[in-house]
């Protein structure tokens, strides 16, 4: 089931907050506790809050703090964006939306607004923030002033955009003029087709019209008589310029009177006719040109039964009537009867039984790099780790390390001399104060002499003597792998200057593999635009043998749940099925085949091509019965050749994050970084070796 449901629009003015009511009322018909949530605001006023989360969280009475309940003000979003750090705002949404998951049962996520000409771009964020939070989304255009087909092409063309990236769970036109209702639920019907719900809402005018309030504000009006009122509802505005006799004859139910604040006679026979049993009642009153009537005229209107509110107004009557004209009407929290008309509405058009239905039964396939990011963050903080980083004077592990630093995510050491480490620091403008990290120079620690005689009776048998010994307890790898071994450090993470096997040597020697394990092997995790996969072996083992590589796609199985990916394995060869022969194919079957009797509960395949493994199409036709083919999560290469050459190809085409090489199979954490990554690189594996010296 969806934990939440992401509300958003491609338009101004679409009526949003009606959906956003009802969705509301009928969620808290179903569930205990529902939290809401606007990733952007609209920029406010110092010591004002978003209209929209003022409205829904105190008719609802949520009980959630307001700054809870948004991540981002427009204005500070468009600066992120022009400053190249997109990726921070969706960073922060995830974590604001993350904080109210865990104390709400479900979220009601509201879009932004498109109230601005400025919005090039809130339909990618839109999307992009739906996509990230793994949210199905209602999908809101308004229907009015707008001939049917060309409401049908705006959603058509809406839909089309959010489908790619996003699961749609329903669209809803608003504001459609009611007699096109039912031929435009049949067009959209026709057009859109599939499982998407389709509802038309026809346009309320009680919820189109403005209110007094709503007035007063756009045209900067001082109320002089009658603020109790305020929240009437005005339908339609006329002028009082003509002599009262005939004026009278104009006055409709709800109706504005506009007028100039001289006209005496028409403030007095619109407040009579509003109290006569043979007139409509009116609304209010609007007095143009800044002026105000007399004492006495006020005392006498005052003094009436029942007072509709007063305005008065600086500017002339024309320029006002524009004005009132340009008002793009809102729901507001104190305007009960249009909040209670929204949902009612909403209850009408629809089907709550079958969305609701819809919600329980969602699950999304998506899952974002940022957002299995986010989990390994999270993960990682919950029991902090320390970590070793033996090559002290790399500056891409130095800028990592400030960011692991800033987040206290893990406590690090960093073996190198600390005078030669701030040189390197100060140099390149690194945000790093060595007060907050350890750093060790082999030579002059206080463990050097027990290391070097701890590793002498470790390998005395290999003929190493103890000097020997201290000599290599002076090279960095071994003096930060014997920290693990000792229990001084949690974990290792090494590569970015030295090679593979100057990383992992000291780590066989001594670490050693985990009980029942044979081969040590690696994984990369594969941050696609919408999926996480594991790939393995892409960097240790040039060629595993078929119980090798059975053992290989446990392992990544057994990593795969544990960072939690599903793991549905495929083990990959030039063919699919039995019908491919050869050396190499036979190796791929018989692996798996050890695979299924050592792990029968695995969801596992092979031999299967790569395109087989991750195209449901494809996959359903070769492989029809095979509940891995189109949907594998994790994927196995029969030689280092082909998983290396796929994994670069596959993150350099596509843009996707590789992270790792995360080793598996050893007693305590080593990883070994490629000697061409970057600090994100680096900081990414220091944080998924900390998670995984949380379950030793």
């Amino acid at each position: 089931m969806s934990k939440g449901i992401y509300v958003a629009t491609i338009e101004p003015n679409s009526g949003k907050s009606v959906i956003v009511l009802g969705l509301m009322r009928m969620l808290l018909g179903k569930t205990a506790k529902v939290g809401y949530f606007r990733p952007i605001i609209e920029d406010t006023e110092e010591g004002e809050t978003d209209n929209h989360i003022n409205t829904v969280v105190s008719y609802f009475e949520i009980d959630i703090n307001y700054k809870k309940t948004y991540a981002f003000k427009r204005s500070e979003v468009l600066d992120l964006y022009n400053k190249g750090k997109s990726g921070e705002v969706i960073d922060e949404v995830i974590r604001k939306y993350k904080y109210l998951e865990e104390r709400f049962d479900f979220i009601l996520v509201e879009g932004t607004d498109f109230s601005h000409e400025n919005s090039s771009i809130e339909l990618d964020i839109n999307t992009l923030i739906a996509k990230n939070l793994s949210l199905p989304v209602i999908l809101v255009s308004r229907g009015d002033n707008l001939i049917i087909s060309e409401i049908a092409d705006n959603m058509q063309l809406a839909y089309d955009t959010f489908k790619e990236e996003v699961d749609v769970l329903s669209i809803m036109a608003n504001k459609v003029a009611p007699e096109n209702v039912k031929d435009l639920k049949a067009l959209l019907k026709d057009r859109i087709g599939g499982n998407t719900d389709i509802t038309v809402i026809p346009k309320i005018p009680s919820l189109a019209n403005p209110t007094i309030k709503e007035i007063i504000k756009q045209v900067d009006g001082e109320v002089l008589l009658g603020k109790d009122m305020l929240n009437n509802q005005v339908d339609s505005a006329i002028l009082g310029t003509m002599q009262l006799r005939n004026f009278l004859n104009h006055i409709k139910d709800d109706c504005l009177i506009i007028t100039s604040g001289d006209r005496a006679d028409i403030l007095l026979g619109g407040m009579q006719a509003h109290i006569s049993k043979n007139y409509p009642k009116v609304s209010g009153i609007v007095l143009t040109g800044g002026l105000i009537p007399e004492d006495t005229i006020l005392r006498l209107v005052e003094g009436l039964s029942s007072v509709v509110p007063i305005i008065s107004a600086k500017e002339g009557t024309f320029s006002i009537t524009n004005k009132i004209g340009k008002i793009r009407t809102k729901i507001y929290a104190d305007n009960v009867e249009k909040i209670e008309t929204a949902i009612a509405t909403f209850e009408k058009h629809v089907d709550t039984n079958k969305l609701a239905n819809d919600l329980i039964t969602f699950k999304s396939e998506i899952f974002t790099p940022r957002m299995f990011q986010y989990n390994l963050l999270q993960r990682a903080l919950k029991n902090k780790k320390h970590i070793v980083l033996p090559e002290g004077y790399d500056e891409r592990v130095l800028k990592a390390a400030a960011r692991l630093i800033d987040a206290h995510v893990v406590d690090l050491t960093l073996i190198g001399e600390k005078d030669k480490i701030q040189e390197i620091i100060t140099r390149n403008d690194i945000p790093l104060d060595l007060k907050d990290v350890n750093v060790v120079t082999p030579q002059q620690s206080e463990h050097y002499e027990d290391y070097a005689n701890t590793f002498y009776e470790l390998r005395k048998h290999k003929n190493v003597n103890l000097q020997m010994a201290k000599d290599t307890m002076c090279d960095v790898s071994y003096f930060a792998t014997m920290m693990i071994y000792k229990g001084h450090a949690d974990g290792m993470v090494s590569g970015a200057v030295h090679t593979t096997q100057h990383t992992l040597r000291p780590a066989l020697q001594f670490i050693k593999t985990k009980p029942g394990v044979n081969i040590v092997s690696s994984v990369f995790f594969m941050c696609l635009e919408d999926r996480v996969s594991i790939f393995g072996d892409c960097a240790i083992n040039p060629n595993p043998n078929a119980e090798q590589l059975a053992e290989i796609a446990i392992s990544s199985a057994e990593t795969a749940q544990n960072f939690g990916v599903e793991p549905k394995v495929a083990l990959l060869s030039y063919s699919s099925g039995s019908s491919g022969k050869g050396e190499e194919v036979d190796k791929v079957r018989t692996a798996t085949e050890i695979a299924k009797e050592k792990a029968p509960n695995l969801k596992i395949e092979g031999p299967i091509q790569y395109d087989a493994a991750v195209d449901m199409r494809i996959g359903k036709s070769k492989l029809p019965d095979s509940e891995v083919a189109g949907q594998a999560s994790v994927l196995i290469f029969p030689d280092l050749n082909t998983g290396n050459n796929t994994y670069k190809a596959v993150q350099r085409e596509t843009g996707a994050l590789a992270i790792g090489p995360m080793l598996q199979g050893l007693n305590k954490p080593v990883n070994d970084l490629s000697r061409g990554c970057t600090a994100d690189d680096i900081y990414s594996t220091v944080i998924i070796t900390a998670i995984q010296a949380q379950d030793i």
